[in-house]
């Protein structure tokens, strides 16, 4: 017993919906995607790709928690948190990575940030936080001694 005609084309036009959704959202998903920023070959590029040429200062409210030292490169832990006020967006940068920009997240502006990820470092280096606020850059930055890289 097989499928009818009838059936087949039902199932056919449903995966095809289906799939046209799923390329509508990806398409919406990938539109921010900063390339110039992710493919910038040094820090100062990167941010200036980023946030264009805005000042950046350094901030005590930027809390960013790193280990001192890493036994591995490939999974050093990092936390950002943060209780100032209108923080929009948050971008770690790892200054000896082939590729700084580590990752980049929007944030509501009313939410207090608070993130945690693993980083891949090459060798020891500063990993930076750079948050966006009220038109503002403010920055905070930790050394990592690595004893491992984890970037090949």
């Amino acid at each position: 017993m097989g499928i009818s005609r009838r059936q087949f084309f039902k199932a056919f036009s449903g995966m095809v919906a289906s799939l046209s959704v799923l390329t509508v959202t990806a398409e919406r998903l990938f539109a921010k995607w900063n390339a110039g920023a992710f493919h910038a070959g040094k820090l100062d590029d990167a941010v200036r790709e980023k946030y264009g040429a805005l000042p950046v200062e350094d901030s005590a409210a930027i809390k960013l928690t790193v280990p001192e030292i890493a036994e591995d490169g490939a999974f050093v832990p990092v936390s950002i948190s943060s209780d100032m006020p209108g923080i929009t967006n948050i971008t770690i940068y790892s200054e000896t990575n082939v590729f700084p920009l580590v990752a980049s997240f929007d944030v509501l502006p009313r939410m207090r940030p608070d993130l945690s990820l693993r980083v891949r470092m090459a060798e020891t280096g500063k990993i930076t936080a750079i948050a966006q606020a009220g038109g503002r850059l403010y920055r905070s930055s930790r050394l990592v001694v690595v004893s491992v890289g984890g970037c090949g």
